[in-house]
């Protein structure tokens, strides 16, 4: 056993393999200051949430409180190893201003209440608006945080029983895009890959994807690739020096807004150069002739100007993805989040299509997720869409639907698309949509133009329900907020990114009075008195797994399959991947491998859009073009954005995350070891531009956009010039302003305009036009959040550190050959 400090080490020690061995076994695990395995009453099984790798881990429990997590050795996905926000995040459970009553405001103060009162006015104002205006005043917004159970039951309460097509989730802002690409290509959401494609894959290429902080285990696999016998070539698209371009074989870093001329360019050297798999290709797509005649204007040369990257590095990507063996790619943010976000994600699929790599070991795409949930929130309709991956525009699924709920097609809200997030909020704004209810997300941080949102919430016309573990941002502005019971003090299942579905068992009681969001959403129901046709209950479930039941009924015979999943098969196994079901019982590692996909007409849960004004097709259109249900080959025109540098913003911001914070710091800002690591907001530039602007490590910098302005210390990097960076996690609970900038903004949305995709709609956060200026003097003094000893700093430029108080955690290699937990 070794100690490691995970803070400066964030992926641990290599244990390397090489292709088409199984990932050695490595157990991380981490107690509390004082306390010994010999203390821990019970390890009670569960996964991660703090991002969407769904690490399996077992929770420590002593006392009735959680001391500690250990990594479970058996469990496919991480086989044992827990990055940092594993190894530490859950002491937020424990901290000491967790919500713990129901509070309503009164006189314009938030007071403590009963939840029989809190749950009156929710209600009376609910049914008020019902009466008054119909189902069209009430909204809802969720996360991608709860458990499948709790969205699954929102989805049927909302769609069902409010009759409301104003149900989304903060999905909207990370993954929509890649649920959009998914159908755009395969007809139907659901990751084609698995995480196992990293065993046995020659290269690897991650667009817009910084592994090495969103999923830090997924990226220790890599890593332990890498150190291996044989390793995979990496190809990496993003703007900034991460940990993941540092790797890389080839490294792209274009101009921000221009990845559809990129991917454009890679596919017409493919093409060009004969690097395609036309007996696939003719077996299992359509639409070759239009995407050949797409990229005919995007040859290598013409690209690179468009980029701003080298035609050489342009044609040895190319080469590199062209003569793959087995090529796994991945995409998250830096497509999802830019210009033309879901136009780009289908253009990897593209090229997983030309090259005829799917469903098979090392050969997959990976539309990556943001969230622990996020896949469940598509699953179970939270995020607007029906429910089993149904096809609002199908008549035959809206009525299957009914017939599973026991209610009339008609109640099920499908006269028009379901509505996005970023339109919810709109028709708040104007006046239509009169009752919000968030659920265990923070939009006064994490939405587009915050200053614009605040005003949106803070409007006397429109009550806001506030369901969370603090009093967010968001809560504060809230007219009644509900105290929520979190991971590990509820039971529930979740799904990864690779389609892995994890039980996770209640370890511990909720503080006070705080509920299961389920126990909240079931009271709702009841107290609405919400009926089905033949006048029972419409929700007809009691806990978790009468819940889980009822939805595997729902999702009986769709792609998203669970109906051979049970509460006991999950606690008897390390996570198993959907579909499962009489044909799959032990589930499917990796969709697609026959080449049929859930895309014909009767079948698909979208018709498409176009990928350039979102224009949606319909059946006709469908299937004229894919009678038979192949995959999509789709061609998409490159435009630039609307926003270009000019002399008054000369510079393009991007935001994003670090590898310590998840979201808003709701969980992470409570944890002393990650809190430590990243205290406070930066701004990362290049060397030229922090010459050109009279910047050194450390100063304090202005970065201003037409929506507002930031103060943040400066980081000087290898990042790409021209271009900014400041992370978004960054709101005000802990500062005096509590929900708004009481001088300086320091939340990176404070920047961003209100913009999103036209197919998925997507809030785009990384084309910004932006003007920089220095503030104050640093003296030369680095940016307090620590990097990372590992292999190289996490931001160029700072020195390596090590980590907060209690940053050790174990590490056990077991014997070859043994999985067990020691």
């Amino acid at each position: 056993m070794a100690r490691i400090d995970r803070i400066a080490e964030p992926w641990g020690t290599r244990t390397p393999y090489g292709p088409g061995e199984e990932w050695p076994v490595r157990v991380d695990s981490h107690l509390a200051e004082g306390v010994t395995e010999d203390d821990v009453e019970r390890w009670v099984p569960s996964a991660s949430i703090l991002h969407s790798n769904g690490d399996g881990l077992d929770v420590a429990v002593a006392d009735g409180r959680i001391v500690g997590v250990r990594g479970r050795a058996e469990d496919r996905v991480n086989h044992g190893r827990l990055g940092p926000k594993d190894l530490y995040g859950w002491q937020a459970n424990a901290s000491p201003d967790r919500l713990t009553r129901p509070l309503v405001r009164e006189d314009g103060r938030l007071v403590p209440t009963s939840w029989d009162d809190a749950m009156r006015r929710v209600v009376d104002r609910a049914r008020d608006l019902l009466d008054e205006q119909g189902a069209s005043a009430l909204g809802f917004y969720t996360s991608g945080q709860l458990f499948l159970e709790e969205y699954y039951t929102l989805g049927v309460v909302a769609h069902a029983g409010i009759g409301t097509n104003h149900v989304d989730g903060n999905t909207r802002l990370c993954t929509a895009t890649a649920a959009a690409a998914l159908k755009e290509s395969f007809g139907c959401d659901g990751q084609p890959g698995s995480y196992t494609d990293v065993d046995h894959a020659d290269v690897v290429a991650l667009f817009g994807h910084n592994m090495a902080e969103t999923q830090s285990v997924l990226w220790t696999r890599v890593l332990d690739r890498l150190a291996g016998p044989n390793p995979p070539a990496v190809v990496c698209v993003d703007p900034r020096p991460t940990p993941v371009a540092r790797a890389a074989t080839v490294h792209l870093a274009p101009r921000p807004g221009t990845n559809v001329a990129l991917m454009n360019g890679i596919l017409h050297e493919i093409l060009e150069r004969g690097w395609v798999d036309h007996d696939y290709v003719d077996r299992h797509t359509v639409g070759l002739e239009e995407l050949t005649r797409g990229l005919a204007d995007y040859p290598v040369d013409v690209v690179a100007r468009i980029c701003d990257v080298r035609a050489d590095d342009l044609r040895e990507a190319a080469r590199v993805l062209g003569t793959a063996e087995r090529l796994l790619s991945t995409v998250l943010q830096g497509f999802y989040q830019s210009h033309q976000a879901t136009a780009a994600a289908v253009q990897v699929n593209n090229l997983h299509l030309l090259r005829g790599m799917l469903g098979r070991p090392g050969c997959g795409v990976l539309q990556m997720n943001g969230q622990p949930t996020a896949e469940n929130t598509r699953e179970c309709g939270a995020d607007g869409d029906l429910a089993g991956f149904r096809n609002w525009s199908n008549p035959a699924h809206v009525e299957e639907l009914a017939r599973v709920w026991n209610v009339d097609p008609m109640r099920i809200p499908h006269y028009s698309p379901p509505t996005h997030a970023m339109q919810m909020f709109r028709y708040a704004e104007e006046g239509s949509l009169r009752l919000l209810w968030v659920q265990a997300t923070n939009p006064a941080v994490s939405l587009p133009e915050l200053a614009r949102i605040r005003s949106v919430l803070t409007q006397d016309r429109l009550f806001l329900v506030v369901q969370d573990l603090f009093l967010t941002e968001t809560a504060q502005l809230a007219d009644v907020v509900l105290p929520a019971a979190t991971w590990a003090e509820k039971t529930g299942t979740f799904t990864n990114a690779d389609r892995t579905v994890h039980l996770s068992e209640k370890a511990v009681e909720p503080p006070g009075e705080a509920r299961a969001d389920l126990d909240v959403f079931l009271d709702f129901a009841e107290r609405m008195d919400l009926r089905d046709e033949d006048g029972g209950p419409l929700v007809t479930w009691h806990d978790a797994e009468s819940a889980f039941e009822a939805w595997k009924e729902c999702s009986r015979g769709r792609p998203c399959d669970y109906s051979g999943l049970t509460y006991d098969l999950l606690r008897g196994a390390g996570g198993i991947q959907w579909p499962c079901d009489a044909e799959h019982p032990d589930g499917t590692e990796r969709l697609y491998a026959d080449g049929r996909f859930f895309a014909h007409p009767d079948v698909c849960e979208s018709y498409g859009r176009d990928l350039v004004t979102g224009a949606p097709f319909d059946r006709t259109d469908y299937a004229a073009a894919n009678p038979e249900g192949r995959a999509l080959l789709r061609a998409a025109e490159y435009v630039p954005p609307h926003d270009l540098p000019t002399e008054e913003h000369p510079l393009q911001l991007v935001t994003g995350r670090t590898l310590y914070h998840f979201h808003t710091r709701t969980k992470t800002g409570r944890a002393p070891q990650l809190q430590e690591a990243a205290p406070e907001v930066w701004v990362e530039v290049s060397e030229h531009d922090a010459v050109v602007h009279g910047l050194v490590e450390g100063d304090v910098a202005e970065v201003r956009t037409r929506s507002g302005s930031v103060r943040a210390r400066v980081r000087v990097s290898g990042i790409r010039p021209g271009v900014v960076f400041v992370p978004f996690h960054y709101g005000y609970w802990d500062t005096p302003g509590g929900h708004e900038p009481e001088e300086h903004g320091r939340a990176a949305n404070e920047l961003t305009p209100t913009d999103w995709d036209p197919v998925s709609k997507q809030p785009i956060f990384k084309t910004a036009t932006a003007a920089l200026r220095k503030v104050a003097d640093g003296g030369g003094t680095a940016s307090p959040a620590p990097t990372t000893t590992a292999s190289a700093p996490l931001a160029p430029g700072v020195p390596p550190t090590r980590g907060g108080r209690g940053a050790t955690a174990d590490e056990t290699v077991p014997a070859t050959g043994d999985r067990s937990a020691p």
